[in-house]
């Protein structure tokens, strides 16, 4: 295989601009907007196009921000947010960054599920590319459509299982432009190498076929054959037409996600940020909180709410660290138990488990309630990922109280609406013990004096990272042993001062270094493994670092007047 270019940093674009006038301020990579000098203005063809006073990139990001602001709603500032990217990528990723605890909820979770819910509503501009089943026989050249010949990162979804909301077809595009977006601002990668795409195979949402504002295929899912070849085919394609580039699976249903991970993890770099990713955010919560707890991993038993690919994937990579801690593989399974729709999964329990979930059913009598599970189990941490809120309850996090003197409660389905419980729920009814973090945002809670601070476990703290490292290393594949290390890497970011109010997390003020350190790990791990296609650099993390892109104008019109 020849090896891929470097990733380049800012310096490989616009160097020299091929279009002017109204095409320049259609290019959305390009486009300064006001802030174009009155010497570019003269040069470019954009004289009398523009407003006379020219702004600098400070005084746009203000009137943004304040735009922002003034929207009366979370789905209204995303449509201003989403009008902004379109517009003017440069001032849309300083604003994300210079305001990044304040604009994440709003361009992702929570309120990229609003989004998604409204996309046939609020669509507008085309960004990415939706591939249906009627492209089946031409796919790789629908690819070559796009304008960037050289993308590097594609995050994919066929739909099926958006965040916690299901089915939800073509209008699951706002998960992919989310996600790469979340790739730029908090990894530096160029936006010019992502390519977000939505595969229509219909969709069994009923009330979506009777939608007007409906954009996808109104039909039924395709299934077995069709749809098995209809994915090899674009696997195929994206080899073809982009061979350098690393491929996101996102949002697929559990009966598809597991095995594509398994079909293709080893054709073309690729992961499936629900499974994995979501595997390495919780786990770094977990190893965080054992500094709270005074507790190792092998001494952990959970107890997993939902048993899909956040919660089996979880399980797995938490064998796979605990037997680095000297537990064996069926030692390390048998701390980890699960409840599912029918109840605890069990031996013999009268119906036939999914491939996924056999590892992890344990000879033991059949429970239904989860309270009871709770109870029967004993565990030391209850992890939240089955999309069903409210979940639980005073009871469940008061057994958990008397069972652990810090029991660690880990709410994290996505959005908000269907988280398993609150953080203020979380900390009143453990009387202020629980160690707490949640797949959505919630705000610091006063309990008895005290400041509790809830960890957002989101995988934005984990696939930027992989993915940049993964790029950097021109990684043939992306293994589980760098899950394991961004976790490990993550987990070692946690400061004193934020366990000291019992966050897990770092904030995501500090979102750059986070990915810088996670794709250094990911870099070493491809480098030490084999894996990695370009030359090791004497220094990963510096090397790294003069290839983030970072959101600056740039002077197209360099020169005396």
């Amino acid at each position: 295989m020849n090896s891929p270019p470097p990733l380049p940093g800012l310096s490989a674009w616009g160097e020299t601009h091929p279009v002017h006038g109204p095409q320049l301020l259609a290019d959305p990579l390009h486009n300064k907007g006001t802030a174009f000098t009155d010497r570019e203005r003269d040069r470019l063809g954009l004289r009398g196009l523009l407003p006379p006073r020219v702004f600098t990139l400070e005084e746009q990001l203000q009137r943004s921000l304040t735009a922002l602001r003034s929207k009366p709603s979370n789905i209204e500032k995303y449509i201003y947010l989403t009008n902004l990217q379109n517009r003017n990528e440069i001032l849309f990723y300083r604003l994300v960054l210079d305001h990044i605890e304040e604009v994440v909820p709003l361009i992702y979770t929570p309120t990229v599920g609003e989004a998604c819910l409204q996309y046939g509503s609020i669509y507008r501009r085309p960004r990415g590319m939706f591939i249906s089943l009627r492209e089946r026989g031409r796919i790789a050249g629908i690819l070559r459509h796009w304008p960037q010949p050289g993308v590097r990162l594609i995050v994919v979804t066929d739909g099926e299982r958006i965040l916690g909301l299901g089915d939800l077809g073509a209008l699951g595009m706002g998960i992919p432009v989310g996600k790469l977006s979340l790739y730029t601002a908090c990894a530096g990668v160029h936006p010019g190498y992502t390519l977000p795409i939505t595969l229509d195979v219909g969709t069994d949402n009923a009330s979506l076929h009777a939608g007007p504002a409906y954009i996808g295929l109104k039909e039924n899912r395709a299934r077995g054959a069709a749809y098995d070849g209809f994915i090899a085919e674009f696997v195929l394609a994206v080899k073809d037409v982009f061979p350098h580039a690393l491929l996101q699976w996102e949002d697929f249903g559990n009966t598809n996600a597991f095995r594509l991970l398994r079909q293709y993890r080893h054709h073309l770099p690729s992961f499936n940020d629900d499974i994995q990713g979501t595997a390495a955010v919780a786990l770094a919560g977990v190893i965080a909180a054992l500094r709270l707890t005074r507790s190792t991993l092998a001494q952990q038993k959970f107890l997993f709410l939902g048993a899909g690919e956040a919660g089996t994937g979880i399980a797995d990579l938490y064998v796979e660290a605990a037997r680095a801690e000297g537990l064996g593989k069926a030692e390390a399974r048998a701390r980890c138990w699960f409840v599912d729709s029918k109840g605890l999964v069990v031996k013999n329990r009268g119906d036939r488990l999914a491939e996924h979930k056999l590892p992890y059913a344990h000879e033991h009598p059949m429970i239904v309630p989860l309270a009871d599970a709770v109870k029967a189990v004993k565990p030391t941490a209850l992890i939240g990922v089955s999309g069903t809120p409210a979940t639980f309850t005073q009871e469940i996090v008061g057994t958990m109280s008397a069972l652990n003197a810090r029991p660690i409660i880990f709410a994290l389905s996505n959005p908000t609406s269907k988280a398993e419980c609150t953080a203020e729920q979380a900390y009143t009814w453990s009387a202020g013990r629980a160690i707490f973090a949640s797949g959505s945002p919630f705000a610091p809670v006063e309990f008895n004096g005290q400041r509790h601070v809830p960890g957002q476990g989101n995988n934005i703290y984990i696939f930027p990272g992989v993915g940049l490292g993964a790029l950097v290393s021109g990684a043939r594949e992306v293994t589980d042993a760098m899950f394991l290390a961004a976790a490990r890497t993550l987990a070692q970011l946690v400061q004193p001062e934020d366990l000291a109010v019992g966050r897990v997390y770092p904030p995501l003020t500090r979102i750059r270094e986070v990915s810088l350190r996670i794709a250094t790990a990911v870099a070493t791990a491809a480098h030490e493994a084999g894996l990695a296609q370009t030359p090791r650099p004497a220094d990963i993390a510096a090397d790294i670092r003069t290839r983030m892109f970072e959101p600056v104008y740039r002077d197209y019109a360099p020169g005396p007047s």
